[in-house]
């Protein structure tokens, strides 16, 4: 097939998983509008939006008519929700919409992703697309008005944002569109800020510069010009957050990036009696007096630290109910289904989305293992050593390789699924190196995991934060069916046309989309 036809082909391919994510979001839409209200924490963000829309802004009617400045939950969402509440109407349908269309953007993002991993190949980005597109549980949570799906959506556009980046340098200004996602994802769930230098130093990864031509010149510049995007990038988020964080410093009485509840759920994390899960939090003696929104957060902060300080031991022996509970079974959709609305969606009815989504989520996950365990492409150079055999140190890397795919497969097959995502990110960096030449798609779906596992370590778990990692290790998992000997290009081959790389740069040699 020509470059152009090519180029047709993988557009056409784009817009048909754009267009089945969305029909099939926009149906549940037709399905739930009249019969999900919004419950649990989409009834606060429901409020929330409804005092946007009428020019109240973000804060709180008390029931005996006192109204306070708040920012507990992140403002992003029900920000965006209370924008689009004022031009078409408070009603919960236009939430969903908003989540329908992000929900198709995801699908999109990770389909672009896999067509730079495997652009010999149709079939994978398809089925990379297809994977988001008809995700059982992504699909389902369209009608929560809640900050998972939505996440998830603005991560996996900040990854092809990055990818882009690299296909683009030296440019700087693609790094400041990549902070200015990231900014946004942050606005919607804070700790997304972390990826902002990472999926920035992913663009960056690769021949010394975008044009081929090492850099060179005095150290300082050479420093300058890799630091450079980095700082960029997260200039680019701060300054999406900067008028929200100068507002709470302003009505909290305290400065705060974007929420003031990291407190709040350090201490919930920090329960000896906990699940790992969500609890009723125990106010503290110290806190009981405190009343400011701002104060009793640091306070619970507080408290939660010194307990953690007091007592590690007991703290970390919690993190395996912490990511059990994140990692083990979703079901957030049929949870917030049901909780909404019991004679619409049965408890029956939540026990066989969970089932789907359940298997779905696990094939995924048995997939990306595949993916991980491969052998990682030879860099330049090997044959030599190759020919002189194997040393011990290969040898007991093979061993680990497959020791952590065997665990990663079993737990896969079994309730602990945490310890298979555990084993994946193992497997990964047991590739060493070679996982620096991996696609944009593995390393961002990768880092998103890392990041969810951490952050969840730290705080307590629930199944539905594990949504926001849910479109990238699709899009990863689809990247098994690629073979590494004929569909993923080689280091220094020519890369075919596609649609949205054709008015790149030239691209220097080894870059790291060139190699699994």
């Amino acid at each position: 097939m020509s470059d152009g036809a090519s180029m047709t082909a993988r557009r056409r391919d784009a817009g048909a998983i754009f267009a089945l994510a969305l029909a099939v979001r926009l149906a549940v839409v037709v399905w739930a509008a009249g019969r999900f209200p919004p419950t649990a924490d989409g009834t606060y963000y429901q409020r929330i939006a409804e005092r946007i829309s009428a020019g109240l802004g973000y804060t709180w009617l008390w029931p005996d008519g006192v109204v306070t400045y708040a920012a507990h939950y992140p403002v992003g969402y029900p920000g965006a929700v209370g924008a689009l509440y004022a031009l078409l109407g408070a009603h919960p349908a236009v939430a969903m919409l908003l989540n329908a269309v992000l929900g198709a953007l995801a699908a999109l993002a990770v389909h672009r992703l896999a067509a730079r991993a495997a652009p010999r190949s149709r079939a994978v980005p398809a089925l990379s697309g297809a994977l988001v597109a008809l995700h059982p549980g992504l699909v389902a949570y369209t009608p929560a008005l809640m900050t998972e799906g939505v996440t998830g959506s603005l991560v996996a556009c900040a990854a092809w944002a990055s990818a882009r980046a690299r296909e683009r340098r030296p440019a700087l200004a693609p790094f400041a569109v990549l902070g200015l996602l990231v900014g946004a994802a942050t606005l919607v769930r804070p700790q997304t800020l972390l990826l902002a230098p990472l999926f920035a130093v992913l663009a960056l990864v690769g021949s010394p510069s975008g044009d081929g031509v090492p850099i060179r010149g005095p150290l300082a510049a050479r420093v300058a010009r890799r630091v450079a995007p980095v700082l960029l990038t997260v200039a680019a988020a701060l300054l999406v957050c900067a008028p929200w964080t100068a507002r709470n410093c302003v009505r909290m009485n305290q400065c705060a990036l974007v929420s003031v509840n990291g407190g709040w759920n350090l201490l919930i994390g920090a329960d000896p009696a906990s699940t790992g899960a969500w609890s009723p939090i125990q106010v503290p003696e110290a806190c009981r007096e405190v009343f400011d929104e701002a104060g009793k957060d640091a306070c619970f902060g507080r408290e939660a630290r010194r307990y953690i300080a007091e007592h590690p031991g007991a703290w970390l022996g919690l993190v395996p109910r912490k990511l059990a509970a994140t990692f083990d079974y979703c079901g957030a959709a049929g949870w917030y289904l049901h909780a909404s609305n019991p004679a619409a969606f049965s408890e029956g009815d939540k026990v066989a989305l969970g089932a789907v989504e359940t298997a779905f989520e696990r094939i995924v996950l048995l997939f990306a293992l595949v993916w991980a365990a491969r052998k990682p492409a030879q860099a330049p150079g090997a044959l030599h050593e190759r020919a002189r055999g194997p040393s011990l140190a290969q040898r007991a890397l093979v061993l680990a390789r497959l020791a952590l795919f065997a665990l990663g497969v079993v737990a896969a097959l079994h309730v602990h699924a945490w310890v298979g995502y555990l084993a994946l990110l193992g497997l990964a960096l047991l590739q060493g190196r070679a996982l620096l030449r991996a696609p944009v798609l593995a390393v961002a779906a990768l880092a998103v995991l890392a990041a969810t596992a951490a952050t969840h370590a730290v705080f307590f778990g629930a199944g539905r934060y594990a949504l926001v990692a849910f479109p990238l290790l699709s899009g990863l998992a689809a990247l098994a069916a690629a073979r590494q000997s004929s569909e993923l290009p080689r280091a220094g081959a020519p890369r075919p046309a596609s649609d949205d790389a054709a008015s790149a740069p030239p691209r220097g040699r080894g870059s790291n989309d060139e190699l699994l």
